[in-house]
């Protein structure tokens, strides 16, 4: 019983909100015959009016004559003649109103409604005379391009009941601003009150205060007013007690949801929070609070998974009336409540872009009413449930980007009111047949673009199958369709957007197709083939990697609505067009990888919106036409693999936005510019290898800040490496990948792609390649030592020094570099020891240091005892160590190896000695001999005498034994 009361109190207090606007529009009799007409001098202040504002359109031709009460957007009072409501809003009928608002507007005594709102006034400030219209109920300037200080003056308006001064929304930045809102308080008798996209920055600290000031409040809109103070104290509304509408997306708050929000206006409808900065966890509802919840929305915050104790909350409400539920980006995990089904009365349930895992939960079923179901962007797992088919009023479905398989239920074709499906990036498998669409003859936008890994779903339909439907836009990609072109197509009368991308067609394409009027076609990594056709209105084209063969055409010029044409890796043959420059609106040329020869054309200088030209792996020759760096958009240049030539110093020097540049494989000569550092200051992807440069690294490279990619091997450089290598700073952070768009309607399938030598093989790169870091110097003649400097780049990938003549050591403090995968130093001269601290580089996967004069032991610890292949260090005799044969010396063996090298020594010299002692000992004292005659006399005779007593004593000693002898033996 309570809640009916507060229901019908609600209804009461919506109809008097609708009541009073209505009254400030109501004229008060419409008797004709009391209708005393215009009051000439209201008509004369608004001819003034008139004369100051700029009407392109003639939207106020009507006034003219004598009763201003009949001209366009002017009421009378009926009765008395005045003027009562003036209302020029711009419905987009007319062009905008601009100009000056005249104070002529003040001799409307009478006037209680004014809508200026849909104009633009060019950022003039609001009028401070607009204060003085003290019967003003109904004043809106929104989205009118005023500028400027909110006048103060404004608070004076003390019947006001609503005030919209909403920003221009197609300005990113809010135009008015205010020094303070203390003048909100007099507005008394304020109901509505939007400020959104009005700069509130400098009372973020007292907007709060100062609204609960306004007791009659029932909405308030804040949108994007750069607030950042959201108070946590228990109930700053204390007045409010009425309040159906909190509308505060897109502010800076920064902090977690204090809990009155959600227990003490238990009034509200509506409570919209997207994208406001919240984070941390949702307090819990108290039971019975905010049942009269019609529409939440808490998206594009960074709410944790204990925010889905909200929902729970929510759902205990017994006359649950949410229509509406947006938990959008954000970080809410687990599985999916169950309590969702206990929201009867939704329509929209938003929780795409989460972190939700498990399959779909049975409750979903019971939301009869649900028209809109997003679950995109999370990993959802499981098949689609066959009772999808019985949620009859469903128009929008999106399941894209989760992990969910199996076979897509016959059931969804039941659902007649469906106008959108996405069922991108599953992992679908089966048949889709025309049972699938039986009963969908609403159905405008389908999508499903699976991965390339997983091409398991076939599409089955009769070759002259008529569908129910008449899709706006079709998205088929990587998938299995019938061989032949489906003809069914042509039967799609409203079609303007066509993907069939990878599909296996194998056909040509009919020639009624090509009539079709389609801003959008994209049949690449197909095998069409046949003759490219002239006759076709789409203005988007993406023709590549098909079979196309023959010249471009001639008359290609004539296609004037083309703005990306894209027929890469295909079979044509011929020169390139030069009624290419016809085609004003061109920002993608893509004609790569075909058998074009000739020369570049030279008379493109009206493509002013080119922003990507890729002509690589062609036939083409002669230079780099001047117009090219001529075009100020051009931020992509792509002209490798051709017979180019030239010096780049004159082709490059106006090619200052350049963000791509890849000339690699080519013959272009000289020295490489010494000013590309200063004049290509966007450049963050540079590739010359396989040329003919010549001379020093310009060290003003150094100066290009968002260079990640620089590949000049192959070359004649010489010189040493830059010094401050180390300062390019987009190698010291890390880049995130950017992310995928989901809207399919604005995905972007063109994206840059560069062929790079990474851990020793040939790689193409296309959407990774902004998160690529690589340097590669090989194959030149550089020399010196590799500066300690390069040591600085923490997030570089892949290093590639080989080849050159370098010297040295490795830097000590290599290990820094800890995003390292790829690094080749081979066939240099380096010295020295492998650096203890590169074991410390674990993502190192690719290691080469052969052919270099290092010594010492191998590292074994971490990614090092992963280095198996002896080659990756041959030829550095000083090495030793697994995997090599060589062993490293222990340290007993060096103190074995010590005492034998001693050892060793003393021999070698005592054999030294001996060797040099004997001839010399020999020749002195012969020497002596032959040259002194006395000596040699007495020599000789000191040899008789000697040898004459040796003589004497022997004889006298065998006698006297021989006596002792004879005598033992008589006495024997």
């Amino acid at each position: 019983m309570a809640s009916r009361k507060n229901t019908l109190l609600l209804l009461i207090v919506f109809l008097l909100f609708k009541l009073l606007i209505a009254e400030a529009t109501t004229i008060n009799s419409t008797d004709a015959d009391l209708n005393k007409g215009c009051i000439e001098e209201e008509r004369k202040a608004l001819l003034e009016f008139k004369h100051g504002l700029k009407d392109h359109s003639d939207r106020l031709s009507s006034w003219v004559g004598v009763d201003c009460c009949k001209w366009r957007g002017v009421d009378c009072n009926n009765q008395t003649g005045n003027v009562v409501k003036v209302d020029l809003r711009n419905n987009g009928d007319f062009s905008r109103l601009g100009g000056e608002i005249s104070d002529s507007l003040l001799d409307l005594k009478h006037l209680n409604y004014l809508d200026l709102s849909f104009n633009h006034f060019q950022g003039i400030p609001v009028p401070d005379f607009l204060g003085s219209f003290e019967r003003l109920r109904y004043l809106n300037l929104s989205n009118a391009v005023f500028g400027g200080v909110i006048p103060p003056h404004l608070g004076n308006l003390s019947r006001l009941n609503y005030l919209d001064l909403n920003g221009d929304v197609s300005y990113y930045v809010p135009l008015m601003r205010v020094s303070n809102l203390n003048w909100l308080s007099g507005l008394s008798s304020l109901k509505y009150l939007d400020l959104g996209r009005v700069n509130l920055s400098e009372a973020t600290t007292t907007w709060m205060q100062t609204v609960n000031l306004l007791p009659s409040l029932l909405e308030l809109h804040l949108a994007q007013c750069e607030l950042s103070d959201f108070p946590p104290y228990s109930n700053p509304f204390v007045n409010l007690t009425t309040l159906l509408v909190i509308d505060l997306p897109y502010n800076y708050f920064n902090t977690t949801l204090p809990g009155w929000l959600f227990n003490n206006i238990s009034t509200l409808t509506d409570l919209y929070l997207g994208g406001a900065n919240i984070k941390g966890p949702i307090p819990q509802v108290g039971v019975g609070n905010l049942c009269h919840l019609v529409n939440l929305d808490l998206s594009h915050n960074d709410i944790e998974s204990q925010g889905i104790e909200l929902v729970n909350g929510l759902s205990t409400c017994s006359n649950n009336s949410l229509e509406l539920l947006n938990l959008g980006h954000n970080q809410f995990g687990g599985g999916l409540p169950d309590s969702l089904g206990n929201f009867k009365n939704l329509k929209s349930l938003d929780f795409g872009n989460n972190k939700f895992v498990g399959s779909f939960p049975n409750s979903i079923q019971r939301l009869t009413n649900l028209e809109s179901l997003d679950l995109s962007e999370n990993s959802i797992s499981g098949p689609i449930p066959t009772w999808i088919g019985n949620l009859l009023r469903m128009k929008r479905i999106d399941l894209s980007f989760n992990r969910m398989n199996g076979t897509i239920p016959e059931s969804i074709g039941q659902l007649t009111e469906l106008t959108q499906l996405y069922l991108d990036s599953n992992s679908w498998e089966g048949v889709i047949s025309e049972i699938h669409f039986s009963n969908l003859t609403n159905l405008e936008r389908f999508s499903l673009h699976l991965s390339p890994k997983n091409q398991s779903l076939h599409f089955q339909v009769r070759p002259g199958w008529i569908p129910p439907f008449n899709l706006k836009y079709i998205d088929v990609s990587n998938c299995h369709v019938y061989p032949k072109f489906p003809t069914w197509l042509r039967t799609q009368k409203r079609l303007k957007k066509i993907t069939l991308r990878n599909v296996g067609i194998s056909d040509t394409v009919p020639k009624g197709f090509w009539k079709m009027d389609i801003w959008w076609l994209d049949l690449s990594k197909n095998q069409l083939h046949g003759k490219l056709p002239l006759s076709f209105n789409v203005a988007w084209l993406f023709l590549g990697n098909n079979l196309f063969s023959g010249p471009i055409p001639l008359k290609i010029g004539k296609l004037l609505s083309l703005k990306v044409f894209d027929v890469s890796s295909n079979l044509l043959n011929g020169s390139i067009p030069s009624s290419i420059s016809k085609l004003k609106d061109l920002y993608v040329i893509n004609l790569s990888n075909n058998h074009l020869s000739g020369k570049i054309p030279k008379n493109w200088n009206g493509l002013d919106e080119l922003q990507v030209l890729d002509l690589s792996k062609n036939k083409l020759s002669g230079g780099i036409p001047s117009w090219m760096c001529s075009v100020s958009s051009l931020s992509s240049l792509k002209l490798s693999d051709n017979n180019l030539s030239g010096e780049l110093s004159l082709s490059l020097r106006n090619c200052t936005g350049l963000y791509f540049l890849d000339l690699g494989n080519n013959r272009f000569s000289g020295e490489m510019p010494k000013w590309i550092g200063e004049r290509m200051t966007s450049l963050g992807q540079l590739r010359l290898r396989g040329n003919l440069l010549t001379g020093d690294i310009p060290e003003k490279l150094c100066w290009l800040s968002y260079l990640h990619i620089l590949d000049l091997a192959l070359n004649n450089l010489s010189g040493f490496i830059p010094q401050c290598l180390g300062n390019l700073t987009a190698l010291t952070s890390v880049t995130l990948l950017p992310t995928y768009v989901a809207d399919p309607l604005l995905h972007h399938p063109y994206w840059e792609q560069m062929e790079l030598v990474m851990k020793g093989r040939h790689m193409e790169f296309e959407r990774l390649l902004p998160i690529v870091n690589l340097i590669d110097l090989s194959s030149n003649n550089l020399w010196g030592e590799i500066p300690d400097g390069i040591t600085d780049l923490s997030t570089l990938g892949t290093l590639n020094l080989s080849r050159n003549q370098l010297t040295g050591k490795i830097p000590k403090n290599i290990g820094a570099m800890q995003g390292l995968e790829t690094f080749d130093l081979s066939c240099n001269h380096l010295s020295g020891p492998i650096p203890p601290s590169m074991s410390s580089i674990t993502s190192l996967s690719h290691l080469n240091l052969s052919h270099n004069l290092l010594s010492g032991p191998i590292p074994t610890t971490n990614q090092f005892s992963t280095f198996n292949d002896p080659s990756i260090y041959e030829a550095n005799l000083g090495l030793c160590g697994l995997p090599l044969s060589t062993k490293c010396s222990t340290p007993n063996d060096q103190k074995h190896k010590n005492d034998q090298d001693e050892d060793g020594w003393y021999m070698t010299w005592l054999f030294i000695g001996m060797g040099m002692g004997f001839p010399l000992g020999f020749w002195a004292v012969c020497g002596s001999l032959a040259l002194k005659k006395s000596w040699r006399h007495a020599y000789f005779r000191f040899i008789d005498e000697t040898t004459n007593r040796i003589y004497v004593y022997i004889v006298v000693n065998m006698a006297r034994l021989k006596k002792k002898i004879e005598r033992i033996g008589v006495h024997g």
